[in-house]
């Protein structure tokens, strides 16, 4: 059963939505709709739905708006919308597909292909991550894995010299010069990561151990191979220095 969420600011609109999905097949069903797009945003905080109906044109916050606010985006999303001017902006976000108002019936039949399409790729996606994960974490020489950009990348110790905070996000400097991006906050990445080699030693940085050339203990900051200098913050300066 395919569960479905629905977003229009518009009463009548979404109630035919509503019921032209619950008429059209035993597939699916609406688990929850809504005319406010930020109670629909709160509630898909905690909701996870087999697929979204998105309007485009609302008052308050258009679709291509609400989109960008999703913080957990792994269901496919749906433009429906009465304009015909939005189809390659719905691409470019990533909609699966794009209905036109009043939704014909052969249209709708297409779109909940997509759907079963969508979710059939991502459950052959998750199995050979767990497979990979577990491969992973029963080898000999376990790396680190880091889920970005739709990828697991498994890294070593060794390949990281420093993580740096922004906010709810956290930059991993690599030791070939490569950046990486995740979607975590620093204490988040620090769980991840081995205490014996890694350290967080200011509330914006995490170093490698290893990765150490010298400490200024005057100036409170540590020198690493690639000449980056951390701050040692000011709680973390005995801790750090007990190490040693």
């Amino acid at each position: 059963m395919i569960e479905a969420v629905i977003v229009d600011d518009e009463t009548k609109a979404l109630q035919s939505l509503t019921w032209e999905l619950t008429n059209f097949s035993k597939e699916i069903k609406v688990a929850n709709s809504f005319t406010d797009p930020f109670e629909a945003l709160a509630y898909l905080e905690n909701s996870s739905p087999d697929c979204l109906f998105l309007d485009i044109e609302m008052p308050t916050m258009d679709g291509f708006q609400f989109i960008q606010k999703l913080k957990n985006r792994d269901f496919p999303v749906i433009i429906t919308t009465a304009y015909n001017q939005y189809a390659i902006k719905a691409l470019k976000h990533e909609a699966i597909d794009y209905l036109l108002k009043p939704i014909d019936t052969d249209d709708l039949k297409d779109t909940i292909a997509k759907i079963k399409k969508f979710h059939s790729k991502n459950h052959t996606v998750e199995k050979l991550e767990k497979i990979l994960l577990n491969f992973n974490s029963n080898s000999m020489h376990r790396k680190i894995t880091f889920n970005t950009d739709g990828k697991l990348l498994f890294l070593g110790s060794n390949d990281i010299l420093y993580v740096e905070s922004d906010g709810n996000y956290s930059t991993i400097f690599l030791s070939d010069g490569q950046k990486l991006v995740l979607t975590k906050k620093l204490k988040d990445v620090n769980d991840m990561l081995p205490k014996d080699t890694f350290f967080r030693i200011h509330n914006s940085y995490i170093i490698n151990l290893n990765k150490i050339k010298e400490f200024l203990k005057t100036d409170g900051y540590v020198v690493l191979e690639s000449n980056h200098k951390i701050p040692v913050s000011r709680q973390k300066k005995s801790d750090f220095l007990d190490m040693f």
